[in-house]
C-alpha cells in the first residue's frame, strides 16, 4: 500500500474515545460544577434557614417574655406619679383598692399590686388563680410579697426587679419602684407577676413532640418546662418546679455544660443565641438558648431544644438531593458517552475511507451514507463529491506523480525549476496505417493496452509519465524527487517495455491480431520541470531542448535501425551515465532537426545481452558525412 505521507509513529487516541470521553467529560464537568454549586448553595441556604429559624424562634420567645415583664414594670412606673403628686394617698385605702383593682383587671400580666410605707405597713390587691381579686394588708400577706425578698432601693432608684419568689401557689417575679416626695422615699410600690403566666407563653412556643421550651433561673433552676407532663426522652418531670436542671429528670437539661457548640450557627451566635448539640443515651438534640436580663435579680435563660432528627431531616433531604444529582450526573455521563460514540461512528467510517483516499485507492472507497445530522450529511456529501472528483482527476493526472508531489510537499514541490533529467520518448511505428483497418473502439483498445505496458514499466523504475502524444509517450526521471541513477532507470524502463511488448506481440500473433513495433529515444540533460500554465490550467511537465532531443532521437531510429520490433537510441550524454552498460553501439554523430550541432548517438540492445564487440544485424554506423 502506498502512503502519501510518512510520519513517525506516535501515541494516538481513537476518535470514538475522544468524542465519547470528550462529551462525557464536558457533561461531567458541567453537571458536576452545577451540582457542586447547587449543593453548596443548598447547604448554605439550609443552614441559613436554620439560622433564621433559630433566631426567629428564640427572639420570639425572648420578645414575649420581655413584653410580659415590661407590662408588669410599666404598671408600677405608671402608678408611681399618682402617689408622688398626691393624687393617691396612702391614707385613702379605699381609693387605692379601687385603682389597684382596675389596674389588675386591665393588665392580665399583673398578679399583685401593693404599696408599702416606710413603717412596713402594706396595702394592695391580689388576683387569685380563680380570677377573684383579694384585698391584702400587713396582716394578710400576699403571694410574691415577702418583704425579705424585696430588693433594696433608694429614692434615686428606678424600677428594680427582685429575685423569683416561691409561694405555695407558684412562682412570682416582682418589680419595685420608690415613691419619693421632696427627695425622700416615703413608700415603695411593688408589682408581682405569677410565672404561671409565662407558662402559657412557653407552652405556646412549643411546636410539638419534637420541641421543648424552657426557662432557667440564674441559680440553675428550671423555672418553666413546656413538657412538664411528659418529656421527649420519656417519663415526666421527677419533681415540682422549680428544680435544679440536674435533678428534674430531663436528661437534655442535665447535660448542659457538656454540649458541643455548632459553628454553622455563627449568625445566631452573634445575636447572643448559643446553639449546641447535646447527646443523651437515647438520642441527639439540638439546643438553642439565650439570656434575658433586667427582669430578675439574676439573668434568666430562655431556650428550647429539638430532637436531632428534626434538623437532620433537612440535612438528609439535602443529602438526598445531592445523591439524586450525583445519579443524574452518572446517567448523563453514560448517555453523553453513548451519544459521543454514536456520533463518532460516521466519523470513524470517514476515517477509514479517508485512509483509502490517502493511498489513492479511490476505487476501494465506499460512499459515505447520508445522515439526519445536517453537518454530518454535509460532510458525507462533500466527501463523496471529493472522491468522485479525485477519481476524475486521477484519470488525467498520473497517480505516481500525484503521490510524489504530495509526499514532497505539494505546491512547493511543483514549483518550476531547472534540473538534470533523463527524457524517454516512445512512438509506435506505422500506427496510422495499422489503424486504418480498425474501428475506433479497436484502435482505442489497442492504444490503451499499449499505454498500460508503458506506464507500468515507467512507474516500476520511479519515472513519471508526462503525457501521451497520439500513439507516443513522454516520460522523465529525476523529478520531482531526486534520482541519482535517472539515466540507468530510463534505460531499464526501455528494456522492460521491449520485453513486455515482445510478450504482447506473441499473444497478438497467436490470436491473429496486429503486432506493434516501436521506437524509443532517450536523452539526458538540463530541462525546466514543474508547473507550467496559467490561471487554473496548470500542467506539471518538462520543457526544453532535452525534451526535443529525445523526440528527435526517436525519429532517428527510423533512419538508422530499420524496422525491428523495438529500436532504442540514446544520446552520448545518457550512455556516459551507464557505468555498467556493455550492449551499446555507436551509430555516429547526427544532426537532429531543431539543433545547431551534431549529437553522438548510440543504439542500445533492447535485451541488453549483446557485448560492445558484437554487431547487430541491420545496424550500421552512419557517419556525419552521410
Amino acid at each position: 500500500m502506498v502512503r502519501i505521507f510518512r510520519k513517525p509513529s506516535r501515541f494516538r487516541l481513537k476518535l470514538a474515545t475522544i468524542v465519547g470521553l470528550g462529551f462525557g467529560g464536558f457533561v461531567a464537568i458541567a453537571i458536576g460544577l452545577v451540582l457542586a454549586l447547587s449543593v453548596s448553595a443548598n447547604i448554605k441556604n439550609t443552614f441559613s434557614l436554620l439560622n433564621d429559624k433559630t433566631i426567629l424562634s428564640t427572639q420570639a420567645l425572648e420578645s414575649q417574655i420581655q413584653t410580659h415583664f415590661q407590662s408588669v414594670e410599666n404598671a408600677v412606673v405608671g402608678l408611681k406619679p399618682f402617689f408622688e403628686d398626691g393624687t393617691l394617698s396612702l391614707e385613702d385605702r379605699k381609693r387605692i383598692f379601687e385603682d389597684f383593682s382596675i389596674a389588675l383587671k386591665t393588665n392580665t400580666d399583673l398578679t399583685t399590686l401593693a404599696v408599702t410605707d416606710s413603717e412596713g405597713r402594706r396595702i394592695g390587691v391580689y388576683r387569685a388563680p380563680s380570677g377573684k381579686l383579694w384585698r391584702i394588708n400587713s396582716d394578710v400577706p400576699a403571694p410574691g410579697m415577702k418583704p425579705e425578698n424585696f430588693p433594696e432601693i433608694t429614692a434615686e432608684s428606678g424600677p428594680v426587679w427582685g429575685p423569683i419568689m416561691r409561694h405555695e401557689v407558684g412562682l412570682f417575679a416582682n418589680v419595685t419602684v420608690p415613691l419619693v416626695y421632696e427627695g425622700e422615699m416615703f413608700a415603695a410600690l411593688t408589682a408581682a407577676s405569677s410565672m404561671e403566666n409565662l407558662a402559657q407563653i412557653v407552652a405556646g412556643q412549643d411546636e410539638g413532640v419534637d420541641n421543648t421550651v424552657f426557662i432557667l433561673g440564674g441559680d440553675g433552676e428550671v423555672l418553666m418546662h413546656s413538657d412538664a407532663d411528659w418529656i421527649q426522652t420519656g417519663g415526666s418531670i421527677s419533681q415540682n418546679l422549680p428544680g435544679s436542671w440536674e435533678t428534674v429528670g430531663d436528661p437534655v437539661l442535665a447535660a448542659i455544660g457538656q454540649e458541643d457548640p455548632l459553628d454553622e450557627f455563627g449568625r445566631a451566635s452573634k445575636l447572643g443565641i448559643e446553639v449546641s448539640v447535646i447527646e443523651t443515651e437515647a438520642d441527639v438534640y439540638l439546643m438553642m438558648r439565650s439570656t434575658v436580663s433586667g427582669f430578675s435579680a439574676e439573668p434568666l435563660t430562655v431556650g428550647q431544644y429539638y430532637l436531632g432528627a428534626t434538623v437532620s431531616r433537612e440535612v438528609e433531604r439535602l443529602a438526598g438531593s445531592g445523591f439524586v444529582g450525583l445519579g443524574a450526573l452518572v446517567v448523563s455521563v453514560l448517555i453523553a458517552i453513548w451519544l459521543g460514540r454514536r456520533f463518532s461512528r460516521p466519523l470513524r467510517n470517514l476515517s477509514r475511507q479517508s485512509e483509502k483516499v490517502a493511498t489513492l485507492s479511490l476505487h476501494d472507497v465506499e460512499p459515505l451514507p447520508r445522515s439526519r445530522i445536517a453537518e454530518m450529511d454535509q460532510v458525507a456529501s462533500a466527501f463523496n463529491a471529493m472522491v468522485e472528483g479525485l477519481k476524475a482527476m486521477n484519470t488525467y493526472v498520473p497517480r505516481s506523480l500525484f503521490i510524489k508531489l504530495m509526499r514532497l510537499g505539494g505546491e512547493k514541490a511543483a514549483e518550476a525549476r531547472k534540473a538534470e533529467l533523463t527524457i524517454l520518448f516512445s512512438d509506435i511505428v506505422g500506427f496510422t496505417a495499422l489503424s486504418e483497418n480498425m474501428s475506433a473502439e479497436q484502435a482505442a483498445a489497442l492504444l490503451n493496452q499499449h499505454f498500460a505496458i508503458l506506464v507500468e514499466a515507467v512507474e516500476s523504475e520511479g519515472g513519471t509519465v508526462d503525457k501521451f502524444l497520439g500513439d507516443g509517450m513522454l516520460a522523465f526521471w529525476g523529478a520531482p524527487d531526486d534520482q541519482p541513477d535517472h539515466a540507468e532507470a530510463a534505460v531499464r524502463t526501455a528494456r522492460k517495455i521491449a520485453a513486455a511488448l515482445k510478450e504482447a506481440n506473441e499473444a497478438a500473433q497467436a490470436e491473429g491480431l496486429p503486432q506493434i513495433r516501436m521506437r524509443i529515444g532517450i536523452h539526458t540533460g538540463p530541462a525546466l520541470v514543474g508547473n507550467v500554465g496559467a490561471l487554473d490550467r496548470w500542467n506539471y511537465t518538462v520543457v526544453g531542448d532535452t525534451v526535443n532531443a529525445a523526440e528527435r532521437l526517436q525519429h532517428l531510429g527510423r533512419e538508422v535501425a530499420g524496422d525491428p520490433e523495438v529500436t532504442i537510441l540514446a544520446s552520448a550524454e545518457t550512455v556516459r551515465r551507464l557505468p555498467n552498460e556493455r550492449s551499446q553501439k555507436e551509430v555516429g554523430a547526427h544532426h537532429l532537426r531543431g539543433r545547431s550541432g551534431r549529437m553522438d548517438v548510440y543504439w542500445l540492445d533492447p535485451v541488453g545481452a549483446v557485448s560492445a564487440q558484437e554487431e547487430e544485424p541491420g545496424i550500421a554506423p552512419v557517419s556525419a558525412a552521410e
